[in-house]
């Protein structure tokens, strides 16, 4: 692919220690990248301040806070993504199941009010999250900061574990967010998988699966929006590719952009994502370029097949399209070498939120 941009030349982008608790004794978050997920997000502990430098309220400091958990997994005939957010007055998930030689893509939806019915996990190395009604269940268990998947829904029965290369660090990070607030971030992808699956009464193989998950939490933006980009893949040679791309959010400080070879964690910087968002339903997607300025990330994605969502309601507001299609271009390694990816199955997507 040729490009415009200037030569990249190799820098490592280092990280710190975890912290116990992300919320220090100030009550202030601590920023910054990590070399693990924190223990404890010490939420209680978050002096959080209005925009005039008052304390705020009980109420605000409670409905305030957001948190989601997503789960991509990709073997060689399908993919599943399955997501579950508490934004404090409603709770919603997803799952969606894609044939990927059929091109098909079929879903359920879940919406939940003011906490009933649904939890998610308080700690990114420890807890529960679920939902469950008569369209079936979804469950995520953490345990020592490893992710298991459990579900039961759209002809998917799944009991998943998701292991990291030995000695592969998760992308975790925290930065400041709009005027007070702060959001954490923790990421791991290209993720071995073992277990159970089957859809539709056929077990699958898992030795081609491959894995990535998302923990975000945090006193976000009311309104806000990110347009994001994930890889899972096995190569024919039997390596390990995982990448995370993503703009918004974390949009102070630093970024959640990374690339895993083999397990191997190279922090990358700022990305662009050049797109046509004003197209209609009945038009076709056209495809993205992602690219760094400095050459690192030079992507083209051609999309394949689209979720979205439109909510427009009183206090939610929601446009959402994940896309599923191919990834080509090339990828530099904070040790500068070239990774070339040709129709490489992945995700991208751009969301808007009022919550």
């Amino acid at each position: 692919m040729s490009t415009n941009t200037a030569q990249w030349t190799p820098k490592l982008l280092t990280s710190s220690a975890a912290p116990q608790r992300l919320i220090d004794d100030r009550g202030h978050a601590i920023y910054g990248h990590f070399d693990g997920p924190v223990t404890e997000l010490g939420v209680k502990h978050f002096g959080y301040f209005n925009e005039m430098d008052k304390p705020a309220s009980s109420w605000a400091k409670h409905f305030d806070y957001k948190q989601f958990q997503f789960i991509s997994i990709v073997t060689p005939h399908y993919v599943i993504g399955v997501a579950l957010a508490d934004i404090r007055y409603v709770g919603s998930a997803f799952c969606y199941l894609y044939d990927i030689e059929q091109n098909q893509l079929i879903e359920v939806n879940w919406l939940k009010p003011l906490g009933l019915g649904y939890q998610t996990s308080e700690s990114p190395m420890q807890g529960v999250g679920k939902i469950k009604s008569a369209k079936g269940s979804i469950e995520f268990v953490i345990e020592q900061g490893v992710w298991q998947l459990k579900l039961n829904t759209l002809g998917i029965e799944a009991n998943l574990h998701l292991q990291p290369e030995p000695l592969s660090l998760p992308m975790a990070m925290c930065n400041p967010t709009g005027y007070s607030g702060w959001t954490y971030t923790q990421k791991h992808n290209a993720l071995k998988v073992s277990g159970s699956l089957v859809i539709n009464h056929e077990p699958q193989p898992l030795q081609r699966a491959a894995a990535g998950y998302d923990f975000s939490a945090g006193y976000m933006r009311r309104e806000t929006s990110w347009r994001w980009a994930s890889i899972n893949s096995l190569t024919k040679d039997g390596s390990s590719i995982g990448l995370n791309l993503a703009a918004g959010v974390n949009e102070t400080g630093c970024h959640e952009n990374v690339f895993w070879c083999n397990g191997e964690r190279h922090l990358l910087g700022a990305v662009h994502f050049d797109f046509i968002r004003q197209i209609s339903d009945m038009e076709p997607a056209k495809s993205w370029r992602i690219y760094s300025e400095n050459g690192q990330v030079d992507l083209r994605f051609t999309p394949k097949d689209c979720r979205k969502e439109k909510l427009n309601l009183w206090l939610l507001k929601s446009n959402f399209r994940q896309y599923l299609g191919y990834f080509d271009g090339v990828i530099t390694d904070n040790f500068g070498q070239k990774h070339q990816l040709q129709k490489v199955l992945g995700l991208t997507e751009d969301h808007f939120a009022r919550w």
